[in-house]
């Protein structure tokens, strides 16, 4: 039997988020930012990094822990390389930091056809997906890596999490050759720990291989959980390292110590980077039968999909899926259990609760 959703209009979500972030004290515009970044997952299906996971980490590592810092002014470090620019955030909202880092590496990739920026002193941006996909949609290729607030993850052969679930998110400008972005987005454990915390809230098992108890026994119970494992075996091992080690470059440091607040003179932040490409940059012209690059890249698609593979799934398919739901219902789709959750957040923010019987059930 599929799950029942609820439709709830963008605007009555986004007023209590924007609410639940000014009573936590970040400004008006941090308030619109984290709202429009969670209408923007849930719109998608990312249940997993909705409002309910962002609040969820500021309780935990951000505004009431002094990880992230309400209204805090991002620093722009002085470097000599004009397609590069590096911030120190400061703690400041990550989604609002990730929102002005991306636009600001689109913008260099306009003048000199790529641009980076690495961001220092950030606090945890949640799904980098939803980034690059906006920049992918306005016809740029993009990159995003970030480390995870925390060490969640047991490297491969390994009995103790030094890593994060660290995501590595693509973004592609395939609209015209396929009808949406093609993003390729991913934690690089078996599961991400939103999921965990999602499916203990629905009263669900996680897969098999994904976690294991403080003890380092693989379970399936999502209230055992202690760890993750990554996908891949060594593969993901060494995907994982990768946003460690940039991290390294950037600025972050001991990967265990990561969002656990002390005055021992170490650093507890994590580490973003962005990196946009404009399309024009690496057109090389010379597609054959004297296509363009975008028909090129519709031709590059179709092949693969072809022979036989008619039926499989191009990353972000899902998300295009789940965003034309949720726009034939015409609002944002959340179950019974997400509900009662955001009916807490009203409750602490002292905004009228929800009643689950005035929402549509969507089809």
């Amino acid at each position: 039997m599929s799950e029942t959703f609820y439709v709830v209009s963008p605007e009555q979500h986004n007023s209590l988020v924007e609410a639940a972030y000014v009573h936590r004290k970040y400004s008006a515009e941090e308030g619109a930012a984290a709202a429009k970044f969670a209408a923007h997952a849930s719109r998608h299906g990312i249940r997993t990094h909705n409002a309910l996971k962002a609040l969820h980490l500021d309780h935990l590592f951000g505004s009431e822990a002094g990880g992230c810092v309400p209204n805090a002014e991002i620093e722009k470090v002085q470097t000599r390389f004009e397609a590069s620019q590096v911030w120190n955030a400061r703690k400041k909202l990550g989604q609002a930091t990730a929102y002005a880092a991306m636009e600001e590496a689109i913008a260099l990739a306009d003048k000199y056809g790529i641009g980076q920026v690495s961001v220092d002193n950030a606090f945890h941006y949640l799904w980098g997906g939803g980034y690059v996909m906006d920049a992918a949609s306005r016809g740029y290729l993009a990159y995003t890596n970030c480390t995870a607030a925390l060490a969640e993850v047991v490297p491969f052969g390994g009995s103790y999490p030094t890593l994060g679930t660290n995501p590595h998110s693509w973004g592609f400008p395939t609209t015209d050759a396929v009808g949406y972005p093609v993003v390729i987005d991913w934690a690089t454990s078996v599961v991400a720990m939103g999921r965990v915390q999602q499916l203990k809230r629905e009263g669900k098992s996680i897969p098999p291989g994904a976690a294991v108890d403080k003890d380092g026994n693989e379970t399936t119970d999502p209230n055992q959980v202690a760890a993750l494992t990554t996908f891949g075996r060594h593969k993901g091992y060494g995907l994982s390292l990768i946003n460690e080690i940039m991290a390294g470059f950037i600025g972050g440091s001991t990967p265990t110590l990561r969002s656990r607040w002390a005055d021992d003179g170490d650093k507890h932040t994590c580490a973003f980077y962005f990196q946009v490409i404009h399309p024009d940059a690496i057109n090389g012209n010379d597609f054959a039968g004297g296509k363009s690059q975008a028909e090129n890249i519709k031709t590059v698609l179709e092949d693969v999909l072809g022979h036989g593979n008619e039926n499989c799934l191009l990353p972000g398919q899902m998300e295009a899926d789940a965003a034309k739901r949720s726009d034939a219902n015409g609002g944002l789709l959340f179950s019974k259990a997400e509900i009662e959750e955001f009916n807490q957040i009203a409750t602490e923010c002292g905004q009228p609760t929800w009643n689950v019987d005035d929402f549509k059930v969507a089809t």
